[in-house]
Formats: C-alpha cells, structure tokens, sequence
C-alpha cells in the first residue's frame, strides 16, 4: 500500500502577448498567471536500514508515500525471476549441439540418458536431470519413443490370501516358506533366480538364470520349454564350471513353479548323486518373491518384445545379448555393470567359462536389431 504526498508551489509567470503586424511589433499587454509546479517529498528515514516503513513509529500519523514489505509478495517475486532466469537452455550453442551428437546415436541403440550420463559425465555440460528435460522440450534429436520403456510392475498379491495347496511330491521341504527358513539359517548365502522366458507359443524357450548379489543375468535358449532341457543347462553348466565353483556360483536357486522346473532332484544332485545346489519354489501366482529377475526381464524385453519368436536365436546370439544386457550401468550397483560386480566377486576367468564378454560402453545396444 503507497501513499502520495505532494507539496504544491505556487509560481507566478508573466505571459507577454504579442502582435506581429508586417514589420512592426505591438505589445498589446501581459498577462500574470498562476503554474501549479508539484514537488515530491520522501521520508530521509527510506534510505537507511531497514528500507520500509513497517516498524515506523509515525506510520499511521505519517502522510509521505510508504514503502511496506510484504513477504508473500516478494516471495512470488522472487519465483517469477528465478524461473525467467533458469527458462530457455543454460548452455551455448556449440555445448548444445555437442551433447546432441554425442547422445542421439547412443540412444537409438537403446541406452538411457543414465548410462549415457553416467559413461560421459565428463563430456556432457549438464547434469542428467537437464537431459530429460531437454529431451521433454523436444530440442534432442531423438523423440520419446527412442528411448527405453518405462518399467511396469505387477500390483503386489495379498499373501496374506488362502494359497493353493500344492500336492506334489518335488515342492516337498522345497516351499517359499522352506526358502525363508534355509535363508534365515544361511544369511550369507548367494541367491541364484531362475525363471523361463518365451516367444511365441510352441517356439523356442529362454532360461534366465539371475544372480541376485551382483545382477548379472545368463540366458539359454532352448527348443522346448522342458524339464529335461533345463536338466541338461545345469550338467552343461557343471562340467564347465568344475564342482567347486559350480557350488560357488549356484549354492541355492529359487524358481516358479513351471513344469520345466519339476525335476529338482536332478538339478540338485549330479549323476553321481553328488549333491551341488539346492532348488526352492515361488508360491503359485507369487512371481515378485523373485522380483530382481523379474525386474531385469525388463532389460531383455527391449531386445526380444513379447510375443515376438525367438526361433532365430542360436546360443552365440543369445550370449551376444546378455553381454550387452551385463555392461549396461545400473544405478542401484553404484553405476557400475553386472559384469564389473561379478568379475570383481568371482574373477574373470569364470565369465570366459560362462561365454559373457564386456562390451564398451558407447557400443552397447538393447533394440531387436541387435540380434537379427
């Protein structure tokens, strides 16, 4: 609120009135007036601290112009300025189209704006957070629909709910509850998740095996979705492992209960009958008691889509695949890969024994094309 104030001068002027008559000049007469001239008066107090009139003792005797703080308004104030200033791009033109080279062909090959950030973050001008919002602007040129689905999850199961009673004889002591006992006796122990992952209906058939403590994920790809096949990756697996780090690796595996996993017995023991691992059981409809794999099924989904066939696939382009699935960052590993964890855990030797390689960061690709 401001209040004027003015003093009023009064100031007498002569008018004098002319009259031009060829070459002659008649002065008819003058004329006094009265000028209203307005002076602006203002407290001298304004111009020390604190600057306002709020905590004047003559603020309401006072008829000068006030100046009042008002922090609510100054508070909106501030915001307009501060979101003026931040508007627009922070980064000159060069900067900009340097950023926009560099990220645009490592998106279309699939990779986020968190790898790419996280692999030249001593390149890039601006922080992750500015490249989405670039990106939300529509100055990248690369659209939303190159970059990475966004993950969905399945709504959480009550399992609380009454459970399916479950009669046959190889989930016997093998149960979830079963599992979260062993673990509570085990705390140590490294968890391996298991599950299957099709194409078309009839077609060919992935097992993804996941290691939890270091997110690195295995694929095999099979002619059917059978016991049987699966049987023959773990004799596979152990041959080429040795006893030793076979126990190492797979101390304890956990899956669903598909038909492909109902011969435990023969994945926990060897022809021998040598005891190597040790199979648990999902409760029925329960896929989130194994939600590391679940959720890293999202990275194998932008190269195999659901219901696409995977019949083109051989286990070269499957290792292929799981290669890059393993070099790309995770946020949650400290923005490290699965594949730097696990060599640092178990040492590089074994990943050479499992056929997974490091694929630099710039090269790596999660779109359908990388295996065709």
């Amino acid at each position: 609120m401001t209040v004027n104030s003015e003093k009023l001068v009064l100031k007498s002027t002569c008018l004098t009135i002319l009259i031009v008559l060829g070459k002659d000049v008649l002065l008819v007469g003058s004329v006094i007036t009265l000028v209203k001239i307005f002076v602006k008066e203002e407290c001298p107090l304004l111009d020390k601290p604190s600057y306002v009139c709020n905590n004047c003792s003559n603020y309401f005797r006072c008829d000068l112009e006030k100046r009042v703080y008002d922090s609510i308004y100054a508070q909106k104030q501030y915001k307009a300025v501060l979101v003026d200033k931040r508007a627009g791009i922070a980064i000159n033109e060069a900067e900009f189209q340097f950023t926009n080279d560099l990220i645009t062909p490592l998106v279309k090959k699939g990779q986020s704006f968190h790898h790419i950030y996280e692999t030249h973050k001593y390149e890039i001008p601006v922080r992750e957070r500015t490249l989405y919002s670039y990106q939300h602007s529509g100055l990248f040129d690369v659209d939303n629909f190159d970059h990475p689905r966004l993950v969905r999850f399945k709504k959480r199961i009550n399992t609380n709910r009454t459970k399916r009673k479950i009669d046959k004889k190889c989930r016997i002591g093998r149960t979830y509850e079963d599992y979260k006992d062993f673990i509570d006796n085990h705390p140590d122990i490294p968890i391996v998740q298991m599950d299957s992952v099709e194409g078309t209906k009839g077609g060919k058939v992935l097992l993804t095996i996941h290691f939890v403590n270091c997110s690195l994920m295995l694929a095999y790809i099979r002619d059917r979705n059978t016991a049987q096949s699966v049987i023959d990756i773990f004799n596979n697996l152990y041959e080429k492992l040795g006893h030793e780090d076979f126990k190492r690796l797979f101390p304890l595996c956990l899956g669903d209960n598909g038909s492909e996993f109902s011969s435990p017995t023969e994945i926990e023991q060897t022809n021998d009958n040598i005891i190597r691992t040790k199979v648990f059981y999902c409760d029925v409809m329960c896929s989130f008691q194994k939600g590391a794999l679940e959720v890293n099924h999202e990275l194998l989904r932008r190269v195999i889509p659901k219901h696409q066939s995977i019949n083109h696939l051989d286990q070269e382009k499957t290792n292929l695949m799981m290669s890059h699935i393993n070099s790309y960052k995770r946020g949650k590993l400290g923005n490290n890969t699965p594949y730097e964890i696990f060599e640092r855990m178990y040492g590089s030797n074994i990943l050479k024994k499992l056929s997974i390689t490091y694929i630099q960061a710039d090269e790596v690709m999660l779109r359908p094309s990388l295996v065709k």
